[in-house]
């Protein structure tokens, strides 16, 4: 082994000398006659024979089986190699994959996915030195990762459905470098349910910090893209959310997340009576209708109107927007009630982002949702078992408003 080590390196060594040669004698970098040809090639070779013994290492019924060829085209030009082969036929190499004979848009979408699934630069960095002995400086991460800039303008400025059924509005922060501090920034995300029943990404807009200002130009950006109704819209508690709507949307039925503001009631009440108040205001909003729904408020106030007040108050100040769920049978309450259709979408995306501190800038943070949202709806294939359901509710309720985006 340790004869084959120094057999590749002084055979590195020739290869670097001789490009270095070339180079003095005026040939070119790159192209066919390129004086990195032969040093890439053997390179490319030395990463591949790598990934076949990783891959066969341990595994006594699969051992190398001959090479194959293929040239693969790369910005230096087009490099013949020869390929390992395995006896069980089940080597996948990562650097240039089966039926790929493009270097670049291979490595480059790989590092794409790693970068995706949360890795940083420096991460990212280290596993490609060590699988294929590439070393790659933060400048060429930046432009592999730039590269999808123009795929993310052209992302969030796509035309949009006419109509959403049901759309979800929520904010989440995230931390970024800016002007030589770090700063909060607020991410508006728009979730919605198409007329197919299918989860759509509508899109994603960086604010300073969340303000039903801000709400109202995202909404304005979605009419300018294409969206003229919107049925139902489910938000948190945010004050003027309301207001901000209804001045683009003056249609749009608005539900304010039951689940936000019980556990905004919670935060007033003790631990010792935390299970039984989370227990009587559960009877106020599965009610069967609003009117039962304020018979059990009025009881919630009489038993626990005197220890906890602002509870009180604040269901009874929000209430036409906590109510508009009574508006609809079970199965559209079912869809409605909460905003955890976004808040976990949220979460997938704080599980990719988690390891980073600071973003170093607006455009890094961009770039990195973009690439994350995009593995994360790809899945987001088929429609809830229920949405036939749904639809024909509301196809009942909306009527008028709905039955012209339908094949009816």
């Amino acid at each position: 082994m340790k004869k084959k080590e120094t057999n590749n390196r002084e055979e590195l060594a020739y290869l670097f000398k001789e490009a270095q040669d070339r180079l003095e004698s005026g040939a070119p970098l790159e192209g066919e006659d390129g004086a990195l040809r032969p040093l890439l090639k053997k390179l490319l070779e030395a990463s591949l024979n790598g990934e076949m013994d990783a891959h066969v290492k341990g595994d006594r019924n699969n051992r190398r089986n001959g090479k194959g060829s293929k040239d693969v085209k790369t910005q230096f030009g087009t490099v013949p190699i020869r390929t390992p082969r395995d006896r069980a036929g089940t080597f996948e190499p990562m650097l240039i994959p089966k039926r790929q004979r493009t270097l670049g848009a291979s490595l480059d979408n790989k590092i794409l996915s790693l970068y995706a699934s949360g890795m940083s630069y420096r991460d990212i960095r280290d596993h490609v030195d060590e699988m294929y002995g590439v070393e790659l400086s933060p400048a060429t991460l930046t432009a592999i990762t730039d590269q999808i800039w123009e795929e993310v303008e052209a992302w969030r400025s796509r035309p949009l459905e006419e109509i959403y059924p049901c759309v979800w509005l929520d904010a989440m922060y995230f931390k970024v470098r800016e002007d030589g501090r770090v700063v909060k920034k607020a991410v508006y995300m728009v979730l919605a349910r198409t007329l197919e029943g299918q989860k759509e990404l509508l899109g994603f807009y960086i604010g300073q910090t969340e303000s039903a200002k801000f709400w109202m130009q995202v909404l304005s950006d979605l009419q300018q893209r294409g969206v003229q109704d919107i049925l139902i819209c489910c938000v948190d508690n945010l004050t003027g959310f309301v207001d901000a709507i209804e001045s683009i949307f003056p249609l749009t039925d608005v539900q304010s997340c039951i689940v936000h503001q019980v556990r905004n009631s919670i935060k007033y009440v003790v631990w010792s009576d935390q299970k039984t108040v989370a227990k009587d205001l559960r009877q106020v909003y599965s009610a069967k209708d609003e009117a039962a729904a304020l018979k059990q408020l009025d009881s919630f106030e009489q038993k626990w109107g005197h220890k906890y007040p602002p509870i009180v108050k604040s269901w009874r100040k929000h209430w036409s927007q906590l109510s508009t769920l009574f508006n609809y049978p079970q199965n559209v309450r079912k869809m409605i009630y909460t905003t955890n259709a976004i808040e976990g979408f949220h979460r997938q995306i704080r599980k990719a982002t988690k390891t980073k501190g600071a973003f170093t800038s607006e455009r890094a943070l961009i770039k990195l949702l973009y690439l994350v949202q995009a593995r994360i709806t790809a899945k987001w294939q088929r429609a809830p078992i229920e949405w036939k359901s749904v639809l024909n509710t509301l196809v009942v309720y909306y009527e008028d408003r709905i039955e012209n985006y339908l094949d009816l």
